[in-house]
C-alpha cells in the first residue's frame, strides 16, 4: 500500500493562551512506496511520532491531507483506516494469554468481515508461528520475556492484516542485545508480509540498519530522504551529518583560502571551486589516515583497542568536541610516547559546511595536502 503524505502540517495551542502556536509537523510531503519499510528519523521533539500519530489517524491535521494508495484516508478515523501499530509500551491485556491477545483486534469485525472461532484462532496461529511466538500461545503476559512481549504486540497488529503498519520507538525497552536480535526480526516479518511499514526512532543505528529508506527530521521539518547508506555517505547539511554515525562525526572550525581547506594553520585538502570562506569541516572518524607526514596535527590522549580497529582519542583545539576520535585498522602501530600524531584525510570522508546556514558546500577535494 503505498501511502502519499501532502504538505502535512500539525499546529498545538502554546502552552498559555497568550503563547504562539507550536508547529510539531511543518509542511511535510512524502511518498511512501508499496511495500518498504521506512525509518523516520530524529532526536527527541523533531516531529517524528506526531508524523505518525497523523498517519495513524490518533490526531487530525492542521492542514494538509494523506493518502493510502488512491484513497484519501484524512478524515477517516483510526479504526477505518486499516492500520496496524504497534507502541514502545505493549499495552498487552494482562488477563489474556497470548493468544487472547492476538485474536483481540479481530473479535471487533462485524458483517462480512466478522469472523467464526475457528478463523480466529487460525489467523492468530498462523501468524503467531510467523513472529515464533507460537510456543507461546497459552501464557500470560507477565510470564513473557520483553522481547516476546514485544512479538505479541507485533502479531496483535500483523493478524489483521493491515493496509499500513506504524511502529512507534517499539525497541526502546528492550536491552541492546535483545534490540540487535528484534530489529533483525521486524526486518524479517516486512519482508515476509509485504507489509507498508513506517517505523519511528531516534537511534539512528536502528534506522538504518532495517530501513529501505530514513527521512531525518528535525524540528518538524523533513531534513533529508534517501536509502541510508546515500544519506550517511551525502549528508545536505551539518545536522544530518551530525546526527548519522557511531562514533560521531568530528566537526571542526576551518576555512578555505585560496582553494585549500584549513583548519588551524593545517591545509588538509585542496577544496577547488569555492572561495574564500570560513566553514565547518566534518571528518567521519573512518576518514582518518595514520600518516608520519600527514597535514593534520593532534594531541595524542589515548588509544581504545576494539579488536580489528582502533580508536584514536586525540585532541585538536580546533575541534568543536573536546576529543577527536579516529578509527584506523589495528595494523598501525601508534607511538604513544610521541604525544602527537598526524594524519591524512579521505576526500570522500571530509564534509564543508558554510558556518551561516550549516549546509554542504560541494567541493573537488583532489588530494589530500601535505602541509
Amino acid at each position: 500500500m503505498k501511502v502519499v503524505l501532502q504538505n502535512l502540517t500539525k499546529k498545538f495551542p502554546g502552552p498559555k493562551k497568550t503563547d504562539a502556536e507550536v508547529v510539531a509537523v511543518h509542511d511535510f510531503t512524502f511518498e511512501i512506496p508499496d511495500g518498504e519499510l521506512i525509518g523516520l528519523l530524529g532526536p527527541s521533539g523533531c516531529g517524528k511520532s506526531t508524523a505518525l500519530n497523523l498517519i495513524s489517524g490518533l490526531l487530525k491535521p492542521t492542514s494538509g491531507r494523506i493518502f493510502f494508495g488512491e484513497d484519501d484516508v484524512t478524515d477517516l478515523p483510526p479504526e477505518n483506516r486499516g492500520v496496524g501499530l504497534v507502541f514502545q509500551n505493549y499495552a498487552l491485556y494482562p488477563h489474556l494469554t497470548v493468544k487472547q491477545n492476538i485474536i483481540f483486534p479481530l473479535q471487533n469485525r462485524k458483517g462480512k468481515d466478522k469472523l467464526s472461532k475457528e478463523e480466529m484462532s487460525e489467523k492468530a496461529n498462523a501468524i503467531a508461528k510467523l513472529v515464533q511466538i507460537d510456543g507461546l500461545m497459552d501464557r500470560k503476559p507477565s510470564e513473557l520475556s520483553g522481547g516476546q512481549q514485544q512479538r505479541v504486540a507485533i502479531a496483535r497488529a500483523l493478524v489483521k492484516m493491515p493496509r499500513v503498519l506504524l511502529l512507534d520507538e517499539p525497541l526502546s525497552n528492550l536491552d541492546a542485545r535483545l534490540r540487535l536480535r528484534t530489529r533483525e526480526e521486524i526486518k524479517r516479518i516486512q519482508q515476509e508480509t509485504g507489509i507498508t511499514t513506517i517505523f519511528v526512532t531516534h537511534d539512528q543505528e536502528e534506522a538504518m540498519s532495517i530501513s529501505d529508506k530514513i527521512v531525518v527530521m528535525k524540528a518538524g521539518v523533513i531534513q533529508q530522504v534517501g536509502k541510508p547508506q546515500d544519506v550517511y555517505d551525502d549528508p545536505v547539511n551539518l545536522f544530518v551529518a551530525k546526527f548519522l554515525g557511531t562514533p560521531p562525526i568530528n566537526v571542526f572550525l576551518g576555512r578555505v583560502q585560496g582553494g585549500k581547506l584549513y583548519i588551524g594553520e593545517d591545509a588538509i585538502l585542496d577544496a577547488a571551486g569555492v572561495s574564500d570562506r570560513e566553514v565547518y569541516v566534518g571528518i567521519r572518524p573512518e576518514g582518518f589516515v595514520l600518516r608520519e607526514d600527514g597535514p593534520l596535527c593532534c594531541t595524542l590522549d589515548r588509544l581504545e583497542v576494539m579488536g580489528r580497529d582502533i580508536s584514536v582519542v586525540s585532541s585538536n583545539p580546533h575541534c568543536q568536541a573536546p576529543t577527536v576520535r579516529s578509527i584506523i585498522s589495528a595494523e598501525n602501530r601508534v607511538d604513544l610516547a610521541s604525544g602527537t600524531v598526524r594524519f591524512a584525510v579521505k576526500p570522500n570522508k571530509v564534509f564543508i559546511f558554510d558556518q551561516e546556514n550549516e549546509k554542504r558546500i560541494r567541493f573537488s577535494a583532489g588530494d589530500t595536502c601535505h602541509g
